[in-house]
């Protein structure tokens, strides 16, 4: 060998006494914590456990290409990326831009 190259192990071999790590799919570790909480309202669990709320304001996307939109259109609410966008979306028939923000779940009943 050459010095100075390194020396591979056989991923398949182990250090002696050290024990391979055993995961737990999710559905596992629900009924191990169901099993040891039973239905404590107290007790904190994996799947009671949700995220604070984020200060960063949430992202905007085309409703049309999926791209990071920075613009939208003042009568039709529809998100767009770029000017060739916008001279789509200002030709677009009312019940299209109301599909658009359908599939978006900006639809509010007025």
């Amino acid at each position: 060998m050459q010095e100075g190259m390194p020396i591979f192990k056989s991923k398949t071999m182990q250090e002696p006494g050290m024990k391979k790590r055993m995961w737990k799919s999710l559905k596992q570790i629900q009924t191990t914590e169901r099993n040891l909480f039973g239905n404590a309202s107290t007790a904190v669990i994996y799947s009671s456990i949700n995220a604070p709320p984020s200060f960063k304001p949430p992202k905007k996307y085309s409703d049309m290409s999926g791209l990071l939109a920075s613009y939208s259109c003042p009568q039709s609410k529809i998100y767009y990326h770029n000017s060739e966008e916008y001279k789509i979306v200002k030709k677009m028939p009312s019940d299209i831009s109301k599909g658009y923000l359908t599939l978006r779940g900006a639809t509010s009943l007025v």
